[in-house]
């Protein structure tokens, strides 16, 4: 009789066990095969220039750079946005944007309206490139280093206390092994921690 009662609540507690470990975790902190593997390749139309072309070159082209997946219909995009425009003054790294699933104009006016942070971004109408890089959802945004490799993923928004305890010291990291590998920053590069306050002549 003992052994009828024992086992379902052995079972039930390892369940709650499992539950309670669940709950304490970052939702963004999902693990990615791709971490440590090389960027796909892949060419892109420029979002701005569609003559011009976006591709991984683009993103091993200074010690490490980050590329953020966003879209003017994304509603979490525009909460992360003023983040990403401080970054992107503070020359703290290159930011290069992966508009996905989106309408050529919409993103467009939504950049002429916010700000854009983006060295250049690339035009992914389909959402193909973005199956290619493990992307869930927008924003999501991805570190990568003078390799070519995923150094880290951010899913959701990116901000102030992810790039501190995460990404900022990460970054310092990877720019220590590009100088060992001969590999410098360009100039105006730094790694200062911006503020997150609203960036200017952007619709509050």
């Amino acid at each position: 009789m003992q052994a009828r009662f024992i086992i379902p609540l052995a079972v039930f507690v390892a369940l709650v066990a499992i539950f309670a470990v669940g709950l304490k975790r970052d939702p963004r902190e999902v693990p990615s095969p791709l971490i440590d593997k090389p960027i796909p390749t892949y060419t892109l139309p420029n979002l701005q220039v569609p003559e011009t072309g976006f591709d991984q070159g683009l993103l091993t082209a200074q010690p490490v750079a980050l590329l953020n997946v966003w879209a003017s219909w994304c509603t979490a995009c525009r909460q992360e946005h003023p983040f990403m425009m401080e970054l992107a003054r503070s020359g703290a790294l290159t930011i290069y944007g992966l508009n996905y699933k989106d309408e050529r104009d919409d993103a467009l006016a939504w950049l002429a309206r916010h700000g854009n942070p983006y060295t250049a971004s690339g035009f992914d109408h389909s959402g193909r490139v973005a199956i290619d890089w493990g992307v869930y959802g927008v924003p999501e945004s991805f570190l990568v280093d003078f390799n070519g490799k995923i150094r880290y993923k951010v899913i959701g928004p990116l901000d102030r206390q992810t790039w501190e305890l995460k990404l900022k010291p990460l970054i310092a990291q990877i720019r220590a092994e590009a100088q060992a590998a001969g590999r410098t920053a360009p100039v105006g590069v730094s790694d200062a921690a911006p503020g997150v306050s609203a960036p200017q002549g952007a619709a509050q």
